[in-house]
């Protein structure tokens, strides 16, 4: 025990360094906005950000830390200071003691939005809950407070109508924007039992969000409360072991709860945005990237919503958001309520404004404001791949000039001559790019899938992938850990940042299989599942559609027209080998089929040499082979023990493989 005090006292220094650190590098990060201020140079310069993060990258592999960790520490580091720079331009840190109001007490998620937004000034900042939204407006308008946060969509919700009303009546500006991340706890008392669990309370957006697990629960009652934090105040008070709260689990620590269970949301990714009120509008320097907002009415006749709206495109503006609400008073006509974005101050958003104004009966302008989500520096995949910049002129295999017909309507090149681009996640499949997918046939273990995806992504892999419903050959061979697997899946995928991919198997799957996995593959031997692809083709998840081992290429296109027809639009093909009479491999890799799809398909297009080989030894040939012919990216199987792995394990890559294969792809 002694010797475990001494290590502790250890790390407490350490910890205690880190702080002092972080610290002087807040202040160097004022002393340089004071600079640029002066100046006038751009707040940031991605590429000596770049430069910066590689470096480091490659410096802490020296001292034995992963390229993720330092990525993700930097990451922070560089939002904190271009948060605190943001607030500097606006006047805040000349500003004294300012008062932020929210809905709720503390530990509402309001609050915690409200001490992210302002974390660089916490020191000036007073944070006070009120009981509802028109009274958060109410107390900056009135003048007992200077800031209000107030919530103005959710992505698993939609939007708050009642916050889009009283932005029409008041005469409060946006000033910022902060975007939260939603994590739903299940609070109890400290000798409460999942099992015993009898009633929730909670606001009832956040019950709205959590259906599916209360309903899992047995004769458990949901039960609205006016906010999710006094919701878990309640629990403590009450001292009834049966009884829980949705809230925040730092709510949970405020008023003394444990977490019975975390993450109940319904939708994994759940994202809250606010709203920072006040009584002036703020004069955003035009280095910083900004989005706009305000609320127009449009004349009740044909064509006149579209006029307005053809202004923003005449001036080359990207509109973000478009949502209406009816006008008290008038039935069925609407208000329209615009997010787009630039920054009044520009001369081309300053000339769409002043059109905007007579192609409407009415028109509020709300605000110019700082965009939250600000690009996050990201090292170079052949940094991680441990390898250099490719060599002057090497370039992605450009598309052919000759284009050939497939008749099809949407698949076909004829129907989009320029080539799609899937973005998912921080991947971007298609175009230019090339990606690559690593992980596991399947998912075995939260040990074996975590091990996985800590190596794709150190390795510089965009995208994890791992079976959790396995379609075999033999019925005695390994099915998968269905549903339980998906969650380790999707648990590996959240805690490295890397979207996950998985096949489904079944209708009846897609549903519950597109609630946690970014894509869903379709396997070679359902490629002509009509039933499922038509599923399939109206989930919202892009699909990876692999070819069928007798598919010509004709038969392939037309599964994912299949798809496409369903609605869904977001294919990506894969090759994987067919089947002929040579014996040797496990399929045969059709290579030539690559540049014949980039000719008749706008599709992305990647190749899996693992199925093709069926051979470890010769899926790094064939993958090198691949890359020379054009296509999108690779889907690569990789274990951290292949020898003992319950599926596909003679063609799986050892982990060393698999980073000397990226080496390879990224190295020149």
């Amino acid at each position: 025990m002694e010797e475990l005090e001494k290590i502790r006292s250890e790390i407490n220094r350490v910890d205690e360094a880190i702080l002092e650190a972080l610290a002087a590098r807040r202040t160097l990060s004022r002393r340089v906005i004071e600079a640029k201020d002066r100046s006038g140079a751009p707040i940031r310069d991605a590429a000596r950000e770049e430069m910066l993060l590689s470096d480091l990258i490659s410096k802490g592999r020296g001292r034995g830390l992963d390229a993720h960790l330092v990525t993700r520490v930097f990451q922070e580091i560089i939002d904190d200071s271009v948060r605190s720079q943001q607030l500097h331009l606006q006047g805040y840190a000349q500003s004294d003691l300012k008062r932020v109001v929210f809905q709720g007490i503390e530990g509402a998620y309001g609050d915690l939005a409200a001490r992210k937004y302002f974390a660089p000034y916490l020191d000036r900042t007073f944070f006070e809950g009120v009981p509802g939204l028109r009274q958060v407006i109410g107390a900056v308008e009135d003048g007992d407070a200077d800031y209000a946060l107030v919530p103005v969509e959710n992505t698993a919700a939609g939007s708050i109508n009642e916050v889009y009303d009283l932005l029409s009546v008041s005469q409060l500006s946006i000033v910022g924007e902060e975007v939260l991340r939603i994590e739903h706890c299940l609070l109890g008392l400290p000798e409460a039992q999942l099992a015993g669990i009898r009633r929730i309370y909670s606001h009832p957006q956040a019950l709205a969000e959590c259906v599916k697990f209360v309903a899992r629960l047995p004769d458990c009652q949901a039960i609205p409360w006016p906010d999710a934090a006094m919701a878990v105040r309640k629990v403590g008070e009450d001292r009834d072991p049966s009884v829980a709260a949705v809230g925040s689990e730092e709510a949970g620590r405020l008023y003394g709860l444990k977490v019975l269970q975390r993450n109940i949301e319904d939708q994994p990714h759940n994202f809250t945005r606010f709203l920072v009120l006040a009584r002036k509008p703020a004069k955003v320097d035009r280095r910083i990237p900004c989005k706009t907002s305000l609320i127009m009415a449009t004349s009740h006749e044909e064509g006149s919503l579209l006029k307005a709206l053809s202004i923003l495109y005449e001036h080359g503006i990207n509109l973000l958001k478009l949502e209406s609400r009816p006008i008290p008073g008038m039935p069925f006509q609407y208000l329209f309520y615009l997010d787009f974005e630039g920054n009044a101050a520009e001369e081309r958003v300053a000339g769409a404004l002043e059109k905007l104004h007579s192609a409407t009966t009415s028109m509020k302008f709300l605000g110019s404001y700082p965009m939250q989500q600000r690009p996050r520096t990201a090292p170079r995949i052949e940094t991680l791949a441990a390898g250099g910049p490719r060599e002057e002129g090497e370039q992605t295999e450009p598309i052919p000039e000759k284009k050939e017909k497939s008749g099809l309507r949407l698949v076909g090149r004829d129907a989009r001559p320029e080539d799609t681009v899937i973005a998912v996640g921080g991947a971007r499949i298609g175009g230019d790019g090339f990606v690559v997918i690593g992980g596991p046939c399947a998912v075995e273990s939260r040990e074996q899938i975590l091990q996985c995806a800590r190596f794709v992504k150190e390795c510089g892999g965009q995208l994890l992938r791992g079976g959790c419903f396995k379609p075999r050959t033999s019925p005695y061979s390994f099915q998968g850990l269905g549903f339980e697997a998906l969650e380790m899946l999707a648990e590996a995928g959240r805690e490295y940042d890397l979207p996950v991919v998985t096949e489904v198997l079944s209708p009846s799957d897609v549903e519950p299989v597109a609630r946690l996995a970014d894509i869903l593959q379709i396997g070679a031997r359902n490629m002509q599942n009509f039933s499922l692809l038509a599923e399939v083709g109206r989930s919202n998840r892009p699909v990876l559609l692999k070819r069928g081992m007798m598919s010509t290429l004709d038969e392939f296109l037309n599964a994912a027209e299949y798809i496409m027809a369903g609605g869904n639009h977001r294919v990506i093909l894969c090759e994987r080998g067919i089947r002929t009479f040579e014996t040797a491999t496990r399929n045969t890799l059709d290579l030539g089929s690559i540049p014949i799809l980039r000719r008749m398909t706008h599709l992305p297009i990647l190749v899996d040499p693992s199925h093709a080989a069926g051979r470890r030894d010769l899926v790094i040939p064939l993958a090198l082979a691949a890359r020379a012919v054009g296509p999108h990216g690779l889907i690569v199987e990789m274990h951290p023990d292949p020898d003992h792995a319950m599926s596909d394990g003679p063609q799986s890559l050892h982990f060393h493989e698999f980073a000397d294969l990226m080496s390879r792809l990224y190295g020149g």
